[in-house]
Formats: structure tokens, C-alpha cells, sequence
């Protein structure tokens, strides 16, 4: 009992004496990257201050790219941990970019809020003027964690860009904490601060396409948190539900997830 009331004094005095320091919480990297096969791909790597931030291009086999999808993958794992839901993207002949923030896979460095929002307007600048990406077009894809950068990129890039894909998305990441510490929700909602929020800036991406994908099932997000950004987005706008676990949309319902995908660049 005594064990018990010490971490939960712990955990209340790093909420309100160590904001900096949360963001440990919201981060797994995984440096052991998995074979990548059948798919053709292009390792690459970016200088962001004193580390480096890298990925992958996958590109598709027959060399007609529909358009470019910028990927942005969850708290956990690495590129590698995520090519189940962009291989089909690949082979449907979209070209997919994905990349390791600070700390993940081959980056070097550490993730916080801030850098991967600076890192990630720096890795978006920089693809874009690629000779085999700027004459495409372009879909953000933030996957879990991943959305909240997929947002806000959207929203400041929004003239730039064909669409946005939220899937798995959380609305803040006060509100995940809060999902999570549930017992603690009043000091989290007034501690840990979202330095950007996906369902504040859905809200300001009038005439930018977004579809969002989530499951009642999930365990990992709720799904009142893809649905609240949905919600709140401005138009146009689509949801698309489905039977299964935290990011399986990929596994059954693929040919859904591209055909809305393709709706958004004839828009």
C-alpha cells in the first residue's frame, strides 16, 4: 500500500515538476529494424541540428506512381514495424515515404513533442523538392501517434498537399494521457500540455480532403478520440469504421482505405 502511494506521489510531482521530462511517456523507439522484401526501396537521411532523422522510399514495381504519401508512423517500433499498412499502398502504385523520427530506427538523438514537430516541417520541405516526389501529389498518412504530426503538418501545408489520412488518431496528447491515467485526469488536464493537438487543427483545413479510420474495438485509442477529430474537422471530410484491433484497417479493409485515397486526388 505504502509502495503504491509513493508512485503515485512520484508520478504527480514529474507531472507538475517535470513537464519536459513527459514526453518520455509517449515515446518506444525500437532500434532493431526489421528485412524489408519484396518491395523496391531507397534508404535516405536528413541533418536536423546536431542528430540525423531517416527513412525509407518505397517505390512501386511497375514505376507509375499515382501520387506520394508521406507516412508517419506510431509511438512504437520503427519504419519497418509499419509496412503492413503501406505495402498495399505500394502496390497499388503509390509511391510512400516513411520516416524515423530522432531516436528510431537508424536516427540518432531523442524524441520530443517539439523536435518532431521541427523535424517533421524540415523532412516535409525537403522531400517535396525531390525530383521524383514534386511532380506528384501529395497525402499526409499519420498513423496513431503519428497523427498528431500528420495534422499539424497538414494544416500548415495545407496548399501543398491532396489529402490527409488519420488512422488510429488520438485528439491530443493530454487526452491519451488522460485515457491512460485515468485516476490522475484532473492534474493531467491541467499539467501536461499539448504543444499541438490533431483535433485543434483538423478544424482549420477547410477544403483539404480527410478521411479518418478507426475501430470501436480499438484498445490502444479509443475510438471517441479518432471520432472527436473527425467531428471536429472541417469539410470535406469521411470516416471509415471497422472490425478489429488499434491499426488493422490495412489487413481487411485495404481496398476501401485506397479507393478513398484516390477520391482525394480528383478532388
Amino acid at each position: 500500500m505504502k509502495t503504491k502511494f509513493l508512485l503515485s506521489v512520484l508520478f504527480l510531482f514529474a507531472i507538475c515538476f517535470s513537464k519536459a521530462q513527459m514526453d518520455d511517456n509517449f515515446y518506444q523507439p525500437n532500434k532493431i529494424l526489421r528485412p524489408i522484401e519484396n518491395v523496391k526501396y531507397e534508404n535516405f537521411s536528413l541533418p536536423v541540428k546536431n542528430d540525423t532523422i531517416s527513412g525509407i522510399i518505397l517505390k512501386p514495381k511497375s514505376g507509375k506512381i499515382k501520387a506520394t504519401v508521406l507516412f508517419f508512423h506510431g509511438a512504437g517500433g520503427n519504419v519497418t514495424t509499419y509496412l503492413f499498412m503501406t505495402k498495399p499502398l505500394v502496390d497499388n502504385n503509390f509511391q510512400v515515404v516513411m520516416v524515423d523520427f530522432r531516436g528510431y530506427g537508424k536516427s540518432t538523438g531523442k524524441p520530443t513533442h517539439l523536435n518532431i514537430v521541427s523535424d517533421g516541417q524540415l523532412f516535409f520541405n525537403k522531400m517535396i523538392q525531390r525530383p521524383e516526389i514534386a511532380n506528384t501529389k501529395i497525402i499526409l498518412y499519420g498513423a496513431s501517434m503519428g497523427s498528431q504530426i500528420a495534422a499539424h503538418l497538414a494544416r500548415n501545408n495545407k496548399a501543398k498537399i491532396a489529402g490527409l489520412v488519420m488512422d488510429g488518431s488520438l485528439s491530443s496528447f493530454t487526452d491519451i494521457a488522460m485515457y491512460y491515467k485515468p485516476e490522475y485526469k484532473e492534474v493531467i488536464s491541467k499539467y501536461v500540455v499539448s504543444p499541438y493537438s490533431a483535433k485543434e487543427d483538423v478544424q482549420d483545413m477547410e477544403g483539404l480532403p480527410k478521411l479518418f479510420i478507426h475501430s470501436k474495438e480499438d484498445k490502444e485509442v479509443p475510438y471517441e478520440e479518432g471520432y472527436e477529430n473527425y467531428s471536429k474537422a472541417s469539410l470535406p471530410k469521411e470516416f471509415l469504421e471497422y472490425s478489429g484491433n488499434h491499426l488493422e484497417a490495412m489487413n481487411g479493409n485495404s481496398e476501401k482505405i485506397i479507393l478513398q485515397i484516390e477520391k482525394m486526388l480528383n478532388k
